[in-house]
This record gives structure tokens, sequence and C-alpha cells, in this order.
């Protein structure tokens, strides 16, 4: 996926605000070689940034100069949005060669589990946990998304982490002894339950030695 930059030589919070009011982004390129400054057109980052692939995936960068333009692989690392408007506040890009060694969190795609035992045959309910992982490997190596195969799912599984199959040479972030659920099945419950027969009345029999009301005493008299 390609973007076009362009060198800035102002910085501050007053340079910033101008090229904003311009409708440019402020940003930053860094990693091998010495750090540039750059901006970017407002609103073709605003689009490019919907996009899947732009926040996991090697960009080629095409940064206009004073010498001509130069091209070089970076990735996306971190942006900042205005706190209630759609508005980029800044970018940072890190320069990468296909021997950097990366970590980067990517997003995953699910195939397959219409087909599963769990969905076909038991009738649960699959739910996707985590949409992303994060993952190493070198840049060259790195995938726009993880596809998971979901097709062998049965009843009661769950997927963590250290169940997921990537390819060689990519391998799971772990934190610790975190191994997070992944996928989860379920069983729907019944959409209703019988409801409850209704208790037998009982009738208390009648007492055979009731005692006469105090009025009939004085008829009696």
């Amino acid at each position: 996926m390609k973007f076009t930059a362009y060198e800035r030589s102002l910085q501050g919070t007053g340079a910033s605000r101008r090229l904003r009011r311009a409708d440019k982004v402020p940003g930053i390129v860094y990693g091998a070689g010495t750090p540039r400054m750059i901006e970017l057109d407002h609103n073709a980052l605003f689009f490019a940034l919907k996009k899947e692939a732009f926040h996991s995936s090697i960009l080629e960068m095409e940064l206009a100069g004073a010498h001509g333009p130069v091209h070089e692989k970076v990735l996306l690392r971190d942006f900042q949005m205005h706190a209630w408007k759609p508005i980029v506040m800044h970018i940072d890009f890190q320069r990468v060669d296909e021997s950097t060694r990366l970590r980067k969190k990517v997003p995953l795609h699910f195939s397959g589990e219409e087909n599963s035992p769990a969905v076909k045959t038991d009738h649960c309910l699959v739910g996707h946990v985590a949409t992303e992982i994060e993952i190493e490997c070198l840049a060259s190596q790195l995938p726009e998304f993880v596809t998971i195969d979901l097709s062998n799912l049965v009843k009661g599984q769950s997927l963590h982490a250290s169940d997921l199959k990537l390819p060689e040479g990519i391998k799971v972030v772990k934190h610790g002894t975190l191994n997070p659920v992944i996928v989860s099945v379920t069983v729907p419950k019944a959409e209703a339950e019988e409801a409850p027969a209704a208790a037998p009345v009982v009738v208390a029999p009648a007492d055979k030695k009731a005692k006469p009301k105090k009025d009939e005493k004085q008829n009696k008299k």
C-alpha cells in the first residue's frame, strides 16, 4: 500500500497548529537512519486509516523533498486523534527492511465456523473473544491478517492463543503466563422454559367440634 508524505522543517506547537489549519497532519519517521519530520494530506490519511491494511502491513512511503522523492518502506506505529472531532492530530511511522524483526498486532479473520460440528450439528454459538493478536516476525514475513479455520470446532471447545497454527517464522507474543481465549463455543439457552405446574389447593377439614357462637348461647338462655 502506497502513500505520499512531504518533508517539513518547522517544529513546535505553533507550526503544527498552522499545518492542521491547512488540512495537513504533522508526523515523524524514525528507525534506521535519522528521524525525519513529515507532513501528510489530512483527508487522504483519514481515509487510509479506515483500511485494515494500512494498520497491519508494510507500507511504501514516497517522501517528497527538495532533492526529489525518496521511497522507503515503513510501518504505522502510532497516531493520535482529536478528543471529539474526526481529525488526525499526529502520526508516527517506523522504517523497516527485510531484516527488521518486529512485534505488531494484526487482525484475525475467521472462516469455516458455519460448517463446524459445533454450529452445524449442535447449534452452538461461536464467540470471537479476540479480534487481533500480537505477533513477532521479520518485516518481510508480516501478514496483513491471520486467518483462523474454525471448521473443526466442537461443542464446549475453546481456542487459546497457544492453539493457533501460524506460518513458520511467525510466533504469538506471550505476556508472562497469559494464554488468552481467542474463540469460545457455548450452548444456547432454551428459548422458553416450561411453566411450573400450579400447586394443588389444600382445603383444611372443617372442625367437627366447633364451638357455638356467642349469640347462639345467649338465645338458648
